[in-house]
């Protein structure tokens, strides 16, 4: 398992990432041309959508683009780290929205509680992603859309062994079987990247999104509970921490300079 999809290390990983995710990181891996084109796949303009989870909302980049479809008060935000939640709360167009400390792959709420489920940047921290989607096909009402946006395996050598020791990074093959494991119908997907993205032998990130075809929850719902995860020593958190981190912040001046060069190139 890569060392921040540990969800101790994840949390303390965005109890410093949280200070300047807004303003320096998010601007280079998460834009609001990829946030437009993904949500898209929700079909959150639709009638008959009241009731939207956000999964994994972090400090709400997402969540103000659901809340330009969608009545504020009908949001709800689930994330693990209350750090990241706490940016969330300083935005005014959030203020309504309803906001609580949560996992992923177990979320507090009653089968087929959404008419939209929304998870942008969240399944890389998941330590079983397919339990994750079972939980979105689980409080996904029927006929309702499940929508997850995530990275994908990158294909340059050095890059894809950062990415190993940072987090997970699926295969994009498997985004569309997890889906269809758990249960989902009309399965599609949007292949997503920023301006400094060039690499032509592989997508940056994926949305996918589905249809729940019936109440209930789903095949792959019965499976265990996910196991506690082991304690471990302060040493090695501490290790594993660290290089997790510095795995992930690696990749922060790469896109830096590949974002500048794109900028200097444009006439």
């Amino acid at each position: 398992m890569p060392l921040i999809q540990h969800k101790r290390e994840a949390y303390w990983f965005y109890r410093f990432l949280s200070l300047g995710y807004d303003r320096w990181i998010n601007p280079l891996f998460w834009t609001p041309a990829m946030r437009t084109r993904a949500l898209a796949l929700a079909t959150l303009d639709e009638p008959d959508v009241e009731r939207v989870l956000d999964a994994g909302a972090g400090t709400g980049f997402t969540t103000v683009g659901i809340v330009e479809h969608v009545a504020p008060a009908r949001v709800t935000m689930l994330d693990q780290s209350p750090h990241q939640l706490a940016r969330a709360l300083a935005k005014p167009q959030l203020a309504d929205c309803r906001k609580l400390i949560g996992d992923a792959e177990r979320l507090p709420f009653d089968d087929d509680s959404f008419d939209r489920y929304v998870s942008a940047g969240s399944i890389e921290y998941w330590p079983d992603p397919r339990r994750g989607i079972a939980e979105a096909y689980r409080v996904t009402r029927a006929g309702g859309t499940a929508l997850v946006i995530g990275p994908v395996r990158p294909s340059h050598p050095i890059a894809r062994a950062l990415a190993r020791t940072w987090m997970l990074f699926p295969a994009a093959a498997e985004y569309e079987r997890w889906f269809r494991e758990a249960g989902f119908g009309d399965v599609r997907g949007a292949e997503l990247a920023p301006d400094w993205y060039r690499d032509r032998r592989g997508p940056y990130a994926l949305a996918v999104a589905g249809v729940k075809p019936a109440p209930g929850p789903g095949p792959t719902a019965a499976a265990a509970p996910p196991a506690a995860e082991p304690p471990v020593s302060r040493a090695r958190f501490a290790a594993r921490f660290a290089l997790g981190s510095a795995a992930g912040f690696a990749f922060v001046p790469i896109a830096a300079a590949l974002s500048l060069r794109r900028r200097l190139a444009k006439p």
